[in-house]
């Protein structure tokens, strides 16, 4: 049945996107899920409404590596009964390819529904929902102009959703919706979580608010009541694109905070079950795509108590843009220390031809910190891309990745490790 159901998932995909060109599929306060969507972050805030009855959305992805990568390391280290280790053997192939379907309904004036199924992950071979929510930008639905002076600035978002923490979760691949996302690999440390909760927008002349609680949990539960609890979190921000001109500069600065004491382990890091795009990377002799599939990215491992800051610079000018992570985050493990982690990027895009359809560019990613093992270590990534949409729902693209670790004790497999090599990827999104 889960094989059925994947298939037939893929089938839909196809299905609906023969049709796309075709029809007029945006919804209101809509991110499109092709090129549109690219430098778009939250989705738009619009106080007209087009709705004309209920109406269903069906859209999705579809995204296939070629990895061509190669690792290795100087640490030496045993397993359970003392046989020595080493990494496993990998070389140049295709990955399983992923797929997302998205649904997204237009419930009444001001009311929309979403909802992401991931049909195949590296992770899950099987279908499973990542995340659904209501976005509520207008009360009309229970009385026509019900506040509607507050409710032009105001938006609600519930659900059991991903956490809007930063900006660089806007620019990651989401198991197969890969558009956004200018090279193949998300960030070292991905933050990205999704948890049950709620969050109010306030929007007014480019000004972003917003303020958020969940229940810290990934996986839904009413078992152990005494590891209940509440995370918070929080942005601010400027974006000048509504008053900006095309040829004018596009910027934008936002500063987040995710913040939880009350849960027993904390999922800002390590929430993702579609995977990495490094299959396999560092991983020792015996490792499954499955059991291993965050290769290539480091979790700090914090576990009940959490504080996280992420600012996010935005510029464009042009063909050019830049976009930059500043991360602070410390947390704490048990009884253990209080330990602290910090993690930069920027990237460097220049977008051309008629409508912005080629690209190159090329990011730099470190993070550092005191590892759970008690030393403290670094982590540095670099990759040079370039992409080419065929369509604005067609894209692919090339990438260099080279990525160095430091300051693990011998006896890990991290310990002077580094992967680099060739990464092709081709995605379609509508």
């Amino acid at each position: 049945m889960k094989t059925t159901a994947k298939y037939f998932g893929l089938a839909l995909i196809a299905l609906f996107g023969l049709q796309s060109q075709a029809q007029q599929r945006d919804l209101d306060n809509f991110r499109p899920l092709d090129q549109r969507g690219i430098n778009m972050f939250e989705a738009p805030k619009d106080t007209i409404s087009t709705f004309d009855g209920v109406r269903v959305r069906v859209g999705g992805a579809s995204t296939i590596q070629f990895q061509g990568l190669s690792h290795e390391t100087q640490g030496e280290w045993t397993n359970a009964e003392g046989v020595p280790m080493g990494l496993i053997d990998i070389g140049s192939n295709f990955n399983l390819p992923t797929a997302n379907l998205d649904l997204d309904v237009a419930l009444a004036p001001g009311l929309r529904m979403h909802l992401r199924t991931y049909l195949s992950s590296r992770h899950h071979p099987e279908p499973y929902v990542k995340d659904g929510y209501i976005q509520v930008d207008g009360l009309d639905f229970i009385s026509p102009g019900l506040m509607s002076d507050v409710m032009d600035h105001v938006r609600i978002k519930i659900g059991h959703m991903e956490n809007n923490y930063g900006d660089a979760h806007f620019r990651r691949s989401d198991n197969a919706q890969t558009i956004y996302n200018p090279f193949v690999g998300n960030l070292i440390m991905d933050a990205f979580t999704t948890e049950v909760g709620a969050e109010v927008y306030y929007f007014h002349s480019g000004f972003m608010g917003m303020v958020g609680a969940t229940n810290g949990k990934l996986n839904q539960s009413v078992a152990n009541p005494s590891a209940n609890g509440v995370s918070w979190l929080g942005k601010i921000g400027y974006d000048n694109e509504q008053f900006a001109a095309p040829d004018d500069l596009r910027f934008r600065l936002t500063g987040s905070v995710y913040h939880t004491s009350q849960v027993p382990n904390s999922f800002l890091y390590g929430a993702d079950r579609a995977g990495s795009r490094y299959y396999l990377v560092m991983e020792e002799v015996g490792a499954s795509p499955v059991g291993q599939f965050t290769s290539g990215r480091y979790n700090p491992n914090f576990g009940n108590e959490v504080t996280a800051v992420m600012i996010n610079p935005f510029l464009k000018y042009g063909g050019l843009e830049f976009f930059g992570t500043y991360e602070m985050a410390s947390g704490l493990r048990g009884d253990g220390p209080e330990r602290d982690f910090t993690q930069l990027a920027g990237e460097l895009i220049y977008r051309f031809g008629p409508t912005e359809n080629f690209y190159v560019g090329g990011r730099y990613n470190t993070v550092s910190g005191d590892d759970v093992s008690g030393v403290e270590i670094d982590i540095n990534r670099l990759q040079i891309a370039g992409g080419w949409f065929l369509t604005k729902n067609v894209l692919t693209k090339i990438e260099y990745v080279n990525q160095d670790y430091n300051g693990f004790r011998s006896n890990s497999r991290f310990h002077e490790g580094n992967f680099n090599g060739l990464m092709v990827e081709a995605a379609i999104s509508f």
